[in-house]
């Protein structure tokens, strides 16, 4: 939901509360102010009547509410002295509804002559039912009068209003740091779309200048690691070829100098892992597993072989996705690579391919591994020396950049499962 529509939501709501509070308030107010009416009506009909019998006694014996509003008879003098104005409602018959109508009635008492009598005076009001469902009508179609004015504004208004900060958020999804170009923002006279796009480009900026500086400083690491790694490495090799040695100097060059090929892939894995954090590779093409499959199968057949294991590839379906090319092959052969030497002896590596991904199954060890820690860096699923920790965290750097899955299960024969395929 859009932000235009998630505030309009509250205002839809908040809208129903006030208007429905407000056709209370209304109404309780309008029947008052209709009551009040009535009854100086009625206490205008009362004086009238009392001044007509003063003047007319006969008026009394043709008081009657089938033929006048009003009723006269006469009471006791204690009852008549205790007698106020009394005003309430009631229900009468009309013979033009022929049904039960509702009626304000006065009920008073006055003396004519030393004698007391009760008058009621009648006079017709509104059916409350009726109001209300009136009321109901005419709120209900101000309230949808309402939304719709404010859908209307909402959408040819106030979208143009926003039109900075949807184009700001547009160019923010195509904007990539390795382009080294500066975001682009739309002129406009709103002060708030002035700073958003002034902190956009302030921080864009900044990010870039970062990104430059440690793409910079990868690369001069890289180097300056790799070049006195390789050159001890020379160095030792020679000196390990040297037979004045002792078989115990040659065993402890041979520790340093695979200590040190550790350290050179140590360090390789994690320049890679920083250039693919950074999006150091940048073009995408749409990569056909299946062909890439087949090479890196072929390099990794002879280590396959070392270690015992048979490997097994079934092409049930063309799997092509956009991703870079180097970064396809670099998932493909940690995987891979994963599955061979985390094997057993005679174990054997199966992979399938299809329209909807690939799955590599393993034997190894008959244990589900930690799907918490495999892809923590530096995580080891065995003690092999020459292992980094650092095969499943390239990948899952990978993963995440593009639009990939990556699972991980153990079935009932005791095989490691990792299906890589794309979102849905």
């Amino acid at each position: 939901m859009n932000l235009l529509n998630y505030t309009l939501k509250y205002l839809y709501f908040t809208l129903l509360a006030v208007i429905s509070i407000w056709a209370v308030i209304f109404y309780v107010r309008m029947i008052a102010e209709i009551r009040d009416s009535l009854d100086d009506g009625l206490e205008n009909d009362k004086m009238l009547v009392i001044q007509k019998v003063a003047h007319d006694p006969a008026t009394i014996s043709r008081a009657g509410f089938n033929e006048h509003n009003y009723a006269i008879r006469q009471i006791e003098k204690d009852l008549a002295k205790d007698r106020k104005d009394d005003y309430r409602d009631t229900m009468m018959y009309t013979l033009n509804e022929r049904d039960l109508e509702p009626f304000r009635v006065l009920t008073t008492a006055f003396k004519n002559n030393n004698v007391y009598y009760e008058l009621k005076v009648v006079a017709s009001t509104l059916e409350q039912d009726d109001l209300v469902r009136s009321l109901f009508y005419s709120l209900l179609g101000l309230y949808a009068a309402i939304l719709i004015s404010i859908l209307i504004i909402n959408n040819v208004l106030l979208r143009k209003i926003w039109i900075p900060f949807y184009e700001l958020l547009a160019r923010l999804k195509v904007f990539r740091l390795d382009q080294h170009l500066n975001i682009a923002t739309t002129t406009t006279n709103i002060k708030e779309f002035k700073e958003l796009n002034l902190t956009v480009s302030a921080l864009v900026d900044q990010s870039v200048k970062a990104y430059g500086n440690q793409k910079q400083f990868i690369e001069n690491a890289a180097h300056e690691l790799q070049t006195p790694l390789a050159i001890s490495l020379n160095r030792l090799e020679l000196l390990a070829e040297d037979q004045t040695l002792s078989e115990t100097n040659i065993e402890s060059i041979d520790k340093v100098i695979t200590t040190l090929q550790r350290l050179a892939r140590l360090n390789r894995s994690l320049v890679m892992i920083s250039k693919i954090e950074n999006h150091q590779y940048g073009a995408v093409e749409t990569v056909v597993f299946n062909d890439l499959l087949r090479t890196i199968i072929n390099e990794y057949q002879d280590l396959a072989e070392v270690r015992q294991v048979s490997l097994e590839f079934e092409d049930n379906g063309q799997f092509s996705a956009m991703i870079n090319k180097d970064l396809a092959a670099i998932l493909i052969s940690n995987l891979l690579k994963n599955a061979i030497n985390h094997n057993i002896s005679e174990g054997t590596v199966k992979i399938l391919v299809s329209q909807s991904g690939i799955t590599f199954i393993n034997t190894g060890r008959k244990e589900a591994l930690d799907t918490q820690q495999i892809f923590e860096r530096f995580r080891k699923g065995s003690s092999s020396k020459t292992s980094t920790g650092l095969g499943l965290s390239i990948v899952q750097s990978i993963i995440s950049i593009y639009n990939f899955d990556l699972n991980y299960c153990f079935n009932d024969s005791h095989q490691h499962i990792f299906e890589v395929s794309i979102k849905h």
